[in-house]
């Protein structure tokens, strides 16, 4: 039989405010075990929450973003369990009467454009980290940092409209850009900013109900989320292609193995004994308020993309990968108000700039080559100072020095030669040298020239002028 694959996401993803939701700790990333923490935090008697007003200001953001209708009126809630890293044995979160409900996410398929469902965007609390001593399933013991417990999350939760595992990818991709442009997350994913739990169940094609599903939790990494779905997928399809059935259950991905993990039964809503939090005022947004965020946006994506085809003849995939990250968006248009051709800058920066960030593992902002210097690299290339060819090898030692371009230039005597007498020497001799060479040339062996350009070019260490070059090569044979 055939299936279907439905999937449906939930982002978890934590707000860059500074302190953490209820209480007035520090949500920094990295520090001691079980320092950033107090008594509310903590959920010790008698205490009291407060709720940071950033974290409403963000989701209203996130949810406006997201093309989501904000609620007038919402409210939070006791979500009941109990887990280790979890020290009032209840989450405060929203369950009932989010902050925006109802919006979507268009992402880009082989197929088209399309549209998926936002359900909720939701506001609340972290849970503390648990470091296991060894596999989640065969740990002897686990410790709990308490940190990261009351760090404010979103969580976004999306429609069962997603029908593969690149589905998915694009979605949390679309969806991770959107959050850095709005500049609520960092969603640093290997720091936990960014975290996903994927839902999905199998039907036969052309059915309407849904199947039963299993939840795969906190995938880490996009990669993860690919290839924990299109695992659970083709697990799901063996155990119903022999008979069997679907539990509904929480399992895990174990990457190392490349496969999912049963770790418990599903919990139904009711099994968290949903309660209104009686310590915390339901919250009242203003629409003028909300308005007003939503007039103060920044470009997001989808629109900084389409101006950047309109504006500049940039082709869609181009646009698309500068925009995928604000970052290399703005240092795009930075480099543009600085005087470089647009073609050229997106070729720097899809080739040479994202060649070196892949390398060493730094973002664009952490570059040593800002647009102010990758601008005056260019300048030296269209005034004929240096070729194309020099210029990457002079890009590479600006990012391990830190110097700007003509600064090298002149250090390293790196001038492009363009003088037609002193090339014509190098010409003449590597013609002389290399007889057979012109004969398959004038037999109508192209390839023969690309060799003697070679040689040239190895005379003149790079530097001689490649168009020269060619001119003077075939004038000659």
């Amino acid at each position: 039989m055939d299936y279907e694959i439905v999937i449906g996401l939930e982002v978890h993803t934590e707000l860059k405010t500074a302190s953490k939701i209820f209480c007035g700790c520090s949500t920094r990333f990295g520090s001691d075990q079980n320092t950033n923490v107090c008594p509310v935090c903590l959920g010790l008697p008698g205490v009291l929450p407060v709720l940071n007003a950033k974290v409403l200001e963000f989701a209203v953001r996130t949810g406006v973003a997201l093309n989501c209708r904000i609620l007038p009126f919402s409210k939070f809630d006791r979500k009941n369990y109990y887990y280790p890293d979890l020290p009032k044995n209840f989450q405060t979160s929203q369950y009932d009467l989010p902050i925006a409900v109802d919006g979507y996410l268009d992402i880009e398929t082989s197929q088209g454009t399309k549209r998926i469902g936002i359900t909720r965007v939701h506001m609340e609390e972290d849970a503390g980290k648990l470091i296991h001593s060894g596999s989640i399933t065969k740990s002897e013991y686990a410790l709990v940092d308490y940190n990261r417990t009351g760090v404010p999350l979103l969580e976004i939760v999306s429609e069962p409209d997603i029908r593969s595992a690149e589905e998915a990818k694009a979605y949390l991709e679309k969806m991770k850009a959107i959050l850095q442009y709005i500049d609520v997350s960092d969603c640093k994913m290997e720091e936990g900013s960014l975290r996903c739990d994927a839902n999905i169940s199998l039907r036969p094609v052309g059915t309407v109900p849904l199947g039963t599903k299993a939840e795969i939790k906190n995938l880490n990494s996009f990669k993860a989320v690919q290839k924990g779905l299109e695992y659970e997928a083709e697990r799901q399809a063996e155990v119903l292609g022999e008979g069997g059935k679907i539990i509904q259950e929480t399992r895990s991905w174990d990457d190392a193995r490349g496969i999912t993990l049963s770790l418990r039964n599903k919990e139904q809503a009711h099994d968290y004994r949903y309660l209104p939090e009686p310590d915390l005022v339901p919250i009242i947004v203003d629409p003028a308020w909300v308005e007003s965020i939503r007039q103060n946006l920044p470009e997001l994506p989808d629109a900084r993309q389409g101006r950047l085809i309109k504006d500049y003849g940039l082709s869609a995939y181009d646009a698309g990968v500068i925009t995928a990250s604000r970052a290399m968006a703005d240092y795009f248009d930075a480099t543009i108000s600085a005087g470089a051709d647009a073609k050229t800058a997106t070729n720097w920066l899809m080739g040479e700039v994202s060649k070196f960030l892949n390398t060493s593992g730094q973002s664009i902002e952490e570059c040593p080559v800002g647009p102010q210097k990758l601008v005056g690299l260019i300048a030296l290339i269209d005034k004929g100072t240096i070729s194309l060819k020099i210029a990457k090898a002079v890009f590479e030692e600006m990012c391990a020095s830190g110097k700007d371009a003509e600064t090298i230039v002149k250090e390293q005597g790196l001038v492009q030669i363009s003088d037609e007498g002193k090339i014509v020497a190098v010409v003449e001799a590597v013609i002389a040298a290399n007889p057979q060479s012109v004969v398959d040339y004038q037999a109508g062996k192209e390839r023969a020239i690309g060799f003697l350009v070679g040689q040239i070019m190895k005379q003149t260490k790079g530097r001689a002028n490649p168009e020269l070059v060619n001119k003077l090569l075939r004038e000659r044979m």
